[in-house]
């Protein structure tokens, strides 16, 4: 296992499907992994330190993990089976380290709200290469991966999200 940070998220023009990119934390391999609107939102809302009015799911997972004494020692990207990735978050609390079966995506979102490391195992990643420029706002970044937004345009989004608009993700 080797320790990964979160490169880019984006928007795969290819198949229209949201992506974070993690990167090995000494290196440039880099493991994409594709994942939902809802875990997308709540990972660029902590990548941009934004607040929300109420808190996410996310954001309640770390309030319980806190709240009932627990530290997140890590996250594993265990594998991937059939294109789905599977991880587990080693949480520590009263009855020592639980290993908890989760989505990478939530595992992700969780780790980044409590300063979590996350690991992947080697084999999974590739060597592609991540653009470190600063932040391109709309434009499509080098690895591939399509639109990226600024925080600005992130905010302005989350700001005028209604009810209605969910399943409509198109800034």
């Amino acid at each position: 296992m080797v320790e990964v940070t979160v490169a880019r998220l984006g928007l795969d023009s290819a198949t229209n499907s949201y992506v974070v990119i993690l990167r090995e934390k000494a290196g440039t391999r880099l493991l994409p992994i594709w994942i939902g609107k809802p875990e997308a939102e709540s990972i660029l809302v902590q990548m941009n330190d934004l607040k929300r009015e109420r808190p996410l799911t996310h954001d309640l997972c770390k309030t319980l993990i806190t709240g009932l004494g627990g530290t997140l020692r890590r996250v594993n990207i265990t594998r991937v089976e059939k294109n789905t990735y599977f991880a587990e978050m080693q949480l520590d609390g009263a009855k020592g380290l639980v290993a908890v079966d989760a989505r990478p995506s939530d595992s992700i979102a969780i780790a980044l709200r409590l300063s979590a490391p996350i690991f992947a195992p080697v084999g999974l990643l590739t060597a592609m290469e991540a653009d470190d420029g600063e932040d391109t706002g709309s434009e499509t970044d080098s690895s591939g991966f399509g639109p990226q937004l600024s925080t600005e345009q992130l905010q302005a989004y989350l700001e005028n999200l209604r009810p209605e608009d969910f399943g409509k993700f198109t800034p």
